[in-house]
């Protein structure tokens, strides 16, 4: 009973725990929700606040008044992380499913020349001139989605899970006559959804977060992606002013509201990233630790 009395004391404890450590995540999202509701005036003279003093949709209705630029920053980072993570996924799975098996002669060098790419770099540079000029990924969509397609900590975080799977399973499938593509594809990959699905969900993040890429190699502005829109509009409000609905604008708000602007765009850019979470939810937890654990 003591021993009872006293594991339920711990669970207590640590629920309370988790609990406070959600609601201090929870706390700097509902600090950007009250910004964009609220008034440039109480954010300038009170600051921010976990309730608007005065609730106001300004913020919203001037981008809806250019929805047309942000639409199709929103197409565009869409694309972007769709084919971005697929590929990626793909990419990562078979780099780490090569270094995984313990039957390939060279995996030992190939894992060496992998951890040499996470601790040495080639400059920024001469990376952009292979982009730019032997690439010729200037001004396209590819230029945002093959520089970080391949990632060494995620093959090595696949290939830990990997070597977890059996060796039996590989031999049985080479005894059936089946190529290492068709194992992969077929075998390998559908027993490996934690972990890809773990992997999935960081490369979409990193996809969608990123605005670097559009910068260094995007000059058309209907190729620019959501999170370099934003950057621009938090370094500068002034495209609001200069755009054709400026008068309109104006007469929605007798200034532009450029702080609570910025809180806006911040909750409209990270609409589809929490819609994401809850179908790998189950995944993470799994796929990370097993893919850590395992060596």
């Amino acid at each position: 009973m003591p021993l009872q009395r006293r594991f339920s004391w711990t669970q207590t404890i640590l629920v309370i725990l988790v609990t406070l450590f959600s609601l201090a995540c929870l706390f700097p999202f509902l600090m950007v929700i009250s910004g964009s509701l609220s008034t440039e005036k109480d954010i300038v003279n009170n600051g921010y606040s976990l309730i608007p003093r005065h609730v106001t949709l300004d913020s919203y209705k001037i981008l809806l008044l250019g929805s047309n630029r942000i639409l199709d920053a929103y197409g565009v980072s869409i694309l972007v992380t769709s084919i971005g993570t697929a590929l990626s996924v793909v990419v990562n799975g078979m780099g780490g499913y090569v270094m995984g098996r313990r039957s390939f002669k060279y995996r030992n060098i190939l894992s060496i020349y992998v951890i040499i790419t996470m601790l040495f770099s080639g400059g920024l540079v001469p990376w952009y001139i292979i982009c730019v000029r032997y690439l010729d990924l200037k001004d396209t969509l590819w230029a945002m989605i093959l520089p970080p397609l391949a990632n060494a900590f995620n093959m090595f975080l696949i290939r830990n899970f990997m070597q977890s799977i059996p060796e039996d399973l590989y031999e049985s499938a080479k005894i059936d006559g089946a190529s290492e593509y068709r194992i992969f594809f077929r075998l390998i990959a559908p027993l490996s959804v934690p972990v890809l699905a773990t992997v999935g969900l960081f490369v979409a993040l990193g996809y969608w977060n990123d605005w670097f890429l559009g910068l260094m190699f995007i000059d058309k502005s209907e190729l620019q992606p959501l999170q370099l829109l934003l950057r621009a509009l938090i370094s500068n409000v002034e495209f609001l002013k200069s755009s054709g609905n400026a008068a309109a604008m104006q007469r929605i708000a007798p200034a532009i509201p450029s702080e609570s602007i910025k809180m806006a765009l911040t909750v409209i850019t990270i609409g589809p990233i929490v819609f994401l979470y809850p179908f790998v939810q189950r995944y993470f937890v799994k796929g990370l630790m097993v893919g850590a654990v395992k060596g």
